[in-house]
């Protein structure tokens, strides 16, 4: 069996007398023919040929005469030291195509640029679906060499993504990311940023995001779909969108409010968040709207919409707009 066949499972196969052939090769010296050692070991025939054939494939037993019947143990980390070195050079091998594919590949690039710029319609391309978004995302990340930046919604395909950012990270690729307050609110996802911020991450919160969207090493910006049931993204190839998605992103981190931490909650935001929500209810959106505008669910936003009528000491819903747009929209 050769190391592209062989698997995991291989070491766990050759019956239940593996151990016990190997235990008796090695105590005797040798094994001078499957039969004795049958005989020897008090099993029959067809288990001791199995695990005397599974130890050749794995390299604890070599054959030891010109029949074939003679077999000799095999220190196990040399057995161990011929697979490792086996496996190594097809891993080798492996990727010196992997290099020859990209290289040969590689020279279309100019071609596929050159067309990208001179005609303004290919400039956005669409994918649909989980496994193609997937895959260029992966294609994407690998080709980024210094920083992505990241808007996440918490709905739009942009959350799935913890793996890939920390093998950005882990290459010393800059990640910074924008993503919704709500997510200071729950456990799980804390503790995924938290993943993020300990491989060097930086993430600041705000109160709404429009839209999902990544930007690679500020030239390619890829945004996310808004059907929820299925995964989409459009890529934009043009330079000059690529900067406004650079300016809108640096306008929003400075507006944004650093995760510190992951017990911090709401704290840090609460004064933001009140105001997102009285900005929202002063335009007489119902709590359904306020709660998908920010990302939350309803109940988690009717209990900040109940915090801000208490400290507001209003008695109607209405009453708490109109003071919260005194509040904390002068202007209004």
């Amino acid at each position: 069996m050769t190391m592209t066949t062989m698997s995991a499972g291989s070491f766990a196969a050759g019956g239940d007398y593996v151990t016990d052939v190997y235990r008796y090769a090695s105590r005797r010296g040798a094994i001078d023919g499957i039969e004795q050692a049958a005989a020897d070991l008090g099993v029959e025939v067809a288990g001791v040929a199995r695990a005397v054939e599974h130890l050749l494939e794995i390299r604890l037993l070599r054959v030891a005469d010109d029949v074939g019947r003679r077999f000799e143990p095999v220190d196990p980390q040399l057995a161990a030291a011929s697979l490792v070195s086996s496996v190594e050079r097809e891993i080798y091998l492996r990727r010196e195509l992997i290099d020859q594919i990209r290289e040969r590949v590689g020279v279309f690039q100019p071609d596929w640029t050159g067309a990208v710029t001179a005609a303004p319609g290919a400039a956005v391309d669409y994918l649909v679906g989980a496994m193609e978004v997937r895959g260029f995302l992966k294609t994407a990340g690998d080709a980024c060499r210094e920083e992505v930046l990241v808007l996440q919604t918490g709905s739009g395909g942009a959350d799935d993504l913890v793996e890939p950012f920390l093998a950005l990270l882990a290459r010393g690729v800059a990640v910074r990311i924008i993503c919704q307050h709500r997510n200071r609110g729950d456990v799980a996802t804390r503790m995924r940023l938290k993943r993020l911020t300990d491989a060097g991450a930086v993430i600041y919160t705000l109160s709404h995001i429009p839209r999902s969207a990544l930007v690679f090493d500020r030239s390619l910006v890829v945004m996310f779909g808004m059907n929820e049931e299925e995964v989409s993204v459009a890529r934009v190839h043009n330079q000059g969108i690529a900067q406004f998605f650079l300016d809108m992103f640096n306008h929003m981190w400075e507006t944004a409010t650093p995760l510190e931490g992951v017990g911090f909650g709401y704290a840090d935001v609460a004064d933001d968040l009140q105001q997102a929500i009285a900005a929202l209810m002063a335009k007489g959106y119902t709590d359904e709207v306020v709660a998908r505008k920010l990302g939350m669910s309803v109940r988690s936003c009717r209990r900040h919409i109940g915090t801000l009528m208490r400290d507001l000491d209003a008695t109607s819903r209405f009453q708490a707009g109109v003071q919260a747009a005194r509040r904390f929209l002068p202007s209004a």
